[in-house]
């Protein structure tokens, strides 16, 4: 049964609600709708699932791109109602032709309504006695049969030597899932409900042994003294090399802290730095980027002046509306440009998806090519999409901490090598620009260095570092390190965490348990620029993970995202593309170098055009 069925303009009008279907809705799943999927250009999936507390819906929804409607229904998902898509094809039908700008209530369609639907049902109910109906006992009677066979061939074949050696030799590499029944001549295998019979499995090849003894071969050391390989006693240890008879150096750790001299030219060097590129506009890259810019519309007037004639022609004896044919050349051209910028394959399918169905039914303006709209529907997609959809302003918010005197937390999260510990430090200068003072928390006890990393970095921007060692809980380190950055009165605690690779469980867990018993203000994923179809791979199981960890109610996901090694990509900028369309969270730092300074802010307008050329 229906919950809901409306519609409405896309500047949000409702024009028609069905009145027979007055059930209150849990949750406010149309708006959820029209924040999470409409706008964010998701408007090309099949449906949309919404979680209320106590209600589980499913909606779905079609699109009259020409007047600017759209139409939504909303059904409980357990009912999987068969004639919803009938129902709203045939809805956009019938109200298009009754639809007038100027009038905005429609009481008399609700008798059209009730006919419709009697008339999609009883279409469900056709193709449901249509269907043939399969019988699953005989698939599992003929998989009873083939074990029976299994076992009596099994049988039967156990005096046999010959049949048992060739099927022996094939299954010798072969990995088995099951159990396993042994005796002296006869093995039976059953794997994942399948059986296998051969003999003298278990036993090694008396011939082949005797061949490889005989060649003197090492293999016969592996099979025969296979245990002596392992006594510890015997185990060879690798000496040192000793050059020119020197006696060998007794300790190679560097890692303790320098001298004087060493942190005197530490401070020289954190203060030769210079301004963070987080607070200066990116003049010269736009200037370059609007001179390539008119030298491709050059070279793309020039081109287009011998085709002039026929490009007005078909502008203006084509289509009045557009159809899906009309746009499939242009969106397949522009899902392959796209890929080749690094753009994940499922993400860019999904945008083009969402761009044909806000463009499918439209009316194309005269000497106006298909192509150029298309391209135009993109470039608007791609805007709405990067462009941050709360404030990313940390400054303001640390203050705002400031003012309730605790510290502002910030956890560093991500795979491993992508640059946190790097990366931690150029936001560490960046807000020591802006005189807030930053104490730093080395959470990462899993990998061997990462604390002498962060107290390096640390010594050279001369600030206090909260460090317990290695092997310890992480999760407990960063809840003692905000407790002594309460007491000191750091303004902000940044926390570096162990990298870890999104399937790794347990690290998993871990950082899970940091998250929810630290309550950080900011969650930072931290991703590389070179990553293409992983980066969906990556940050979905994050999200994931930390939602299905959590012990909340509320999960705690990640709250944005730090690209790095932006200055080795070129064009190739599709992965922040994919990861802000996989989370929905925005872009707050891009790392491009190796200094400090080498943070700065996500140029949206740039990475379009560089996206688009």
């Amino acid at each position: 049964m229906l919950e809901q069925l409306l519609i409405f303009t896309r500047g949000g009008l409702i024009l028609w609600t069905c009145k027979e279907l007055g059930n209150a809705l849990k949750g406010s799943p149309i708006d959820t709708l029209i924040r999470s999927c409409l706008l964010e250009e998701r408007s090309g999936a099949a449906s949309y699932n919404y979680d209320a507390s106590g209600a589980a819906y499913t909606l779905k929804w079609t699109f009259h791109n020409e007047l600017g409607l759209v139409f939504v229904a909303v059904y409980q998902r357990i009912l999987h109602l068969l004639y919803v898509d009938d129902l709203l094809a045939m809805l956009k039908r019938e109200f298009s032709e009754i639809y007038d700008p100027k009038r905005t209530v429609y009481d008399d369609f609700d008798e059209t309504f009730r006919q419709l639907r009697m008339e999609a049902e009883a279409r469900a109910e056709e193709l449901k006695k249509s269907k043939p109906i399969t019988k699953p006992v005989n698939n599992n009677k003929r998989q009873g049969q083939v074990q029976n066979v299994g076992f009596e061939g099994g049988n039967k074949k156990k005096g046999g030597s010959d049949g048992g050696d060739a099927k022996s030799r094939k299954m010798e590499n072969g990995h088995t899932n099951g159990k396993i029944s042994t005796d002296e001549t006869k093995v039976v295998v059953v794997t994942n409900g399948k059986e296998n019979s051969s003999s003298n499995i278990g036993a090694f090849d008396v011939n082949k042994l005797q061949k490889l003894r005989s060649k003197g071969g090492k293999k016969t050391d592996t099979l025969v003294n296979k245990g002596s390989t392992m006594d510890p006693k015997k185990k060879i240890t690798k000496k040192n090399r000793v050059w020119d008879d020197s006696p060998t150096e007794s300790k190679l750790d560097f890692t303790d802290p320098v001298d004087q001299n060493g942190d005197e030219n530490a401070v020289i060097v954190a203060a030769d730095e210079g301004e963070s590129m987080m607070d200066k506009e990116e003049i010269i890259s736009s200037e370059s980027e609007t001179e390539e810019d008119e030298e491709m519309e050059d070279s793309k007037m020039e081109t287009k002046k011998k085709g002039w004639f026929s490009s007005m022609f078909q502008s203006i004896a084509g289509k009045a509306n557009l159809e899906k044919a009309d746009l499939e050349p242009a969106l397949k051209a522009l899902k392959d440009r796209l890929m080749t910028k690094n753009v994940a394959e499922e993400i860019a399918e999904k945008l083009c998806e969402s761009v044909a169905a806000s463009l499918e039914g439209k009316k194309l303006a005269s000497f106006t090519r298909v192509s150029s709209t298309v391209q135009a529907a993109m470039e608007e997609a791609l805007i709405r999409i990067l462009t941050p959809r709360r404030s990313i302003d940390i400054l303001r918010d640390v203050h705002a901490a400031k003012e309730q005197r605790k510290p502002y937390v910030v956890v560093f999260v991500g795979v491993n090598g992508v640059g946190k510990s790097t990366n931690l430090a150029k936001v560490a200068y960046w807000l020591l620009q802006h005189n807030v003072s930053v104490m730093m928390a080395a959470c990462d006890t899993f990998r061997s260095g990462a604390v002498e990393q962060l107290r390096t970095h640390a010594r050279r921007l001369q600030i206090p570092i909260f460090e317990k060692g290695y092997e310890k809980d992480p999760a407990i380190v960063a809840k003692e390190a905000i407790q002594e950055a309460t007491r000191n009165g750091s303004d902000v605690v940044l926390v570096d965490t162990a990298g870890r690779m999104q399937d790794n469980e347990p690290l998993m867990r871990a950082l899970s348990k940091l998250v929810n018993l630290n309550s950080p203000d900011l969650v930072l994923f931290v991703g590389e620029a070179l990553v293409g179809n992983d980066a969906v791979d990556q940050l979905s199981k994050f999200n994931q993970k930390l939602a299905d960890l959590s012990t909340s109610p509320n999960p705690r996901l990640i709250d944005g995202i730090l690209l790095t090694k932006f200055d080795t990509i070129d064009d190739k900028v599709g992965a922040a593309l994919s990861m802000v369309y996989i989370s929905g969270a925005p872009v707050m730092f891009v790392g491009c170098g190796q200094s400090y300074t080498d943070l700065k802010k996500l140029n949206v307008k740039s990475i379009v055009k560089t996206l688009l050329k």
